[in-house]
């Protein structure tokens, strides 16, 4: 076991090592300049397609509608890595961490863009006639048999990474906060939460978009309020904490108080790869969602799908981000969710710990909906659909189980698998790049489709 607990580690290395930070941003900046910066430019136009996406249309198109879509895929994303990720970006880079996060967010959104409209355009039906879609489809679907190999690695990457990262290693997360704040047993949580995820994904995709599109929302507007409210109360730290900021993403931090110092190149590291880590862009996750969207134009589905890294990265983790910096306490040493708690606390004593406990909670029970999803369309790639019940059973049991055991292993081995399915999936972004164009400036030059948007 420690033989393999070693090899793990060095494979987790390479794999979310420097080469694959610039691979992964290398490729946004790459689309990001063959769009001609059109993501930047379109944000408004995503965030008004997302607005009149609340209603499904012509269902024929998909099964549920493009704003389901889009809170599907925030509520895989918006998650521990949020709270507990952002904080331990700064606790080991420095305030410094948050700029290269909102570096990550602006070309991650061409790679977002990317993939949603890869995958929506290369979307088919399976045997229950349902839309099923992703970086695997696009991969087979557009660049041929020859290929297909390629899709079945990022599925099989995707559908193992899921039972980790997306499940057991979020209720844990969970029980371990609602035990520390409330003293809720971690077994209570671990059956509650089992019971709960069991009721909305044995309802398919249609019912997770149903409970996304109620819950995430409100989780969002919720959290970003409360922490408008740290920010409020530390209103005279704000200006020095955005010089923090900006002066140290590109200049290192002396050792002060608890934080041990940090050169630039941990600012640089530890920003990017939370960054990644929380919105996803660059690993395809997004499109599997969105293909399930109702829509008949992936340009349209890839302007709505962006939208969730700015919403995930630019105002999530920028709350988070900026409540610790503000209030000071990310001098203290703590890392993590601890980190993130102190922050509030120190602005509301005797409740904000228990604000960021239940937000943390939300977020991780949101997640264990959303890649319930990713993992089983990864699964039916695999076997096909007599797959979806035996795995929507299993991941149902895995909570429990997730809740009471000593995840470390399990953490790593998911954090390696997930950093995996990034290869597969921007080699093909690569490949499909002029796809993408193609459909986009079909998209923009037809003013008739143009005009709704």
């Amino acid at each position: 076991m420690e033989f393999l607990n070693t090899l793990v580690n060095q494979v987790n290395g390479l794999v979310w090592g420097p080469p694959m930070l610039v691979f992964i941003l290398g490729t946004g900046f790459f689309l990001m300049l063959t769009l001609k910066f059109m993501p930047l430019m379109r944000i408004g136009t995503g965030f008004a397609l997302m607005w009149k996406g609340r209603s499904k249309g012509d269902e024929a198109t998909g099964e549920i509608s493009p704003f389901q879509a889009l809170m599907t895929c925030l509520a895989a994303t918006v998650g521990t890595g949020n709270i507990a990720g952002v904080a331990t970006a700064i606790a080991l880079g420095g305030p410094g961490a948050l700029f290269w996060m909102w570096c990550t967010a602006l070309v991650g959104m061409a790679t977002k863009y990317c993939e949603v409209v890869l995958a929506v355009h290369y979307r088919e039906k399976d045997g229950r006639s349902e839309h099923v879609g992703g970086p695997m489809y696009a991969i087979k679907n557009g660049l041929g048999k020859r290929w297909a190999w390629l899709g079945g690695a990022f599925a099989i990457f995707g559908g193992l990474a899921g039972f980790g990262i997306g499940n057991m290693v979020q209720v844990n997360s969970m029980a371990h906060a609602l035990q520390a704040t409330f003293s809720v047993p971690m077994w209570i949580t671990g059956v509650v939460t089992m019971v709960v995820v069991g009721l909305v994904i044995l309802g398919g995709i249609k019912r997770i978009g149903v409970v996304a599109a109620a819950l995430v929302p409100f989780m969002c507007v919720a959290y970003v309020i409360a922490s408008i409210a740290v920010l409020i109360i530390n209103i005279d730290a704000i200006p020095g904490a955005f010089n923090l900021i900006f002066t140290h993403a590109f200049s290192p931090i002396a050792a002060t108080g608890g934080f041990a110092g940090a050169a630039v190149m941990a600012a640089i590291r530890f920003g990017v790869a939370r960054g990644i880590f929380s919105n996803e862009a660059g690993l395809g996750t997004a499109g599997i969602a969105q293909a399930a969207g109702t829509t008949r134009s992936p340009v349209r589905s890839g302007l709505i799908g962006m939208i969730g890294t700015f919403i995930d990265t630019l105002i999530i983790c920028t709350m988070t981000g900026l409540a610790i910096v503000c209030s000071g306490v990310w001098t203290s040493g703590e890392s993590g969710a601890e980190l993130s708690s102190m922050a509030f606390e120190s602005a509301m004593p005797g409740y904000g710990g228990a604000i960021l406990t239940l937000s943390l909670v939300i977020f991780a029970f949101t997640t264990i909906l959303g890649w319930s999803y990713y993992g089983e369309k990864c699964w039916e790639f695999l076997v096909g659909t007599r797959a979806i019940f035996p795995y929507r059973a299993i991941w149902v049991l895995a909570v429990p189980l997730g809740a009471i055991a000593q995840l470390d292993f399990a953490w790593l081995l998911a954090d390696t698998l997930n950093g995996l399915m990034a290869i597969p999936n921007l080699i093909g972004l690569l490949l499909l790049s002029p796809v993408v164009v193609s459909l986009t400036r079909e998209y923009f030059t037809d003013r008739k489709q143009y005009a709704p948007a």
